[in-house]
């Protein structure tokens, strides 16, 4: 059976480039990241221009490959409005080494500081600190042939997997950080993440994975809060059983107690602040287990959700309600992958899949900028359809327009 030949892209199927103008300025400041040892000034492909490629193909989804892109930077349109030459697939492939996926999060920091609040309960408002939550999601990467051959004998699989380690602005609804690791224990642990990139003013929200009093006990000397869910074995002493409210049994709050946890006489096996355990009722399940088998495919939960927190003055039920918020980076993880396409990825390096990571940030404030809303898969469809010419520019502002009528 003949090979099926690749789609060839036409200039007709790559419009919308009159939004990246307003781009190309703020990734100006990147234009000689990587050019220090280019004395000949030989360099054709800069980093403003790399992550220009990568936006187009985050939002046009005509391009879904690093050779799609190559096709794209041979047409004119491409090369006039991003300011690039023709590329090759190897300079697009080994020009990530020389540039600094660090600098585009002074670029993220500039844009979240334009980003307006897009919706959370107003119940959260008076919170101590920005709601922020954290988590890890993977990424597997097929390496070249030999690497491939190499890993599959000596580690049983052909795939590398990175960690991508998430800050996700709940009140903005965009992630503000993502640090991209190999997945393995060490430094590249999620405890150990999130110990490195503590700020000062947050509340952070997570999952029994991140559950370790020296990560709490540096959150809180970080000049920050947390909430995060504890396993179920775990055991504590109850040193103030607290009364519940009419509100917090209408979330299901079984107990709120200031407790004793942790190993007496080690400082690091207990926390070194008052910790306060909120309890929930949830529907009991157990794990599927590594086959998927029968079961939930998250771990196993004996019908008590167990919080843990340092905020020792707030409501019980607005302690589960922060929780409840933490599935937002669950349904960010899905977009990112699935309908940003970062499933595949663009290189597999980390340079490149970092760069790929903060351009993919990028575009969510983007399309919160431009519309005023959280990013969704309906108000993506629109953009792309504006980049592949199904859409004009009137009908897009329509979009917008019907999305912003919606909050008044």
């Amino acid at each position: 059976m003949a090979r099926k030949q690749p789609h060839k892209i036409t200039e007709k199927e790559i419009t919308g480039l009159k939004y990246f103008d307003k781009l190309a300025p703020l990734l100006q400041r990147l234009h000689g990241v990587g050019c220090a040892r280019d004395s000949a000034a030989n360099r054709t492909l800069h980093f403003d221009q790399y992550c220009l490629l990568v936006l187009l193909f985050l939002f046009n989804p005509i391009v879904t490959s690093l050779r799609a892109l190559v096709q794209a930077s041979q047409l004119k349109k491409v090369q006039k409005k991003l300011g690039c030459e023709p590329s090759s697939l190897g300079s697009l492939s080994e020009s990530v080494a020389v540039f600094e996926p660090e600098r585009l999060k002074e670029i993220i920091t500039e844009l979240g500081g334009q980003l307006e609040a897009v919706g959370q309960d107003k119940r959260l408002d008076d919170l101590p600190g920005t709601l922020t939550a954290v988590d890890a999601t993977l990424i597997d990467a097929l390496p070249k042939m030999a690497a491939a051959s190499l890993l599959k004998s000596a580690a049983g699989s052909a795939r590398v997997k990175w960690r991508l380690h998430t800050h996700f602005e709940v009140e903005r609804y965009v992630p503000t950080r993502m640090d991209v690791t190999p997945e393995a224990g060490g430094d590249s642990d999620e405890r150990a993440v999130l110990e490195r990139t503590i700020e000062p003013d947050r509340l952070y929200v997570k999952d029994r994975g991140y559950a370790k009093f020296t990560l709490f006990n540096a959150i809180v000397a970080g000049h920050s809060s947390y909430v995060c869910r504890i396993r179920d074995n775990s055991a504590y002493e109850v040193i103030e059983s607290r009364p519940l409210s009419d509100a917090a049994r209408a979330e299901r709050v079984l107990e709120d107690a200031i407790v004793r946890i942790g190993q007496s006489g080690k400082k690091e096996s207990r926390p070194d602040h008052p910790m306060r355990i909120v309890t929930i009722a949830m529907k009991p399940h157990r794990s599927a287990g590594h086959y998927g088998r029968r079961g939930s495919t998250g771990p196993s939960c004996d019908g008590v959700l167990r919080l843990a927190t340092n905020l020792v003055d707030v409501p019980a039920e607005i302690i589960a309600l922060i929780y409840h918020y933490r599935w937002t980076i669950e349904i960010f993880f899905r977009f990112f992958k699935q309908i940003l396409g970062c499933r595949h990825l663009l290189s597999h390096s980390q340079n490149g899949i970092e760069i790929q990571t903060y351009c993919a940030i990028i575009a969510c404030m983007l399309i919160s900028l431009w519309t005023g809303k959280k990013p969704t898969l309906r108000t993506y469809e629109m953009i792309c359809y504006y980049f592949m010419g199904l859409a004009d520019e009137e009908e897009l502002l329509a979009h917008i327009a019907k999305l912003k009528k919606q909050d008044v």
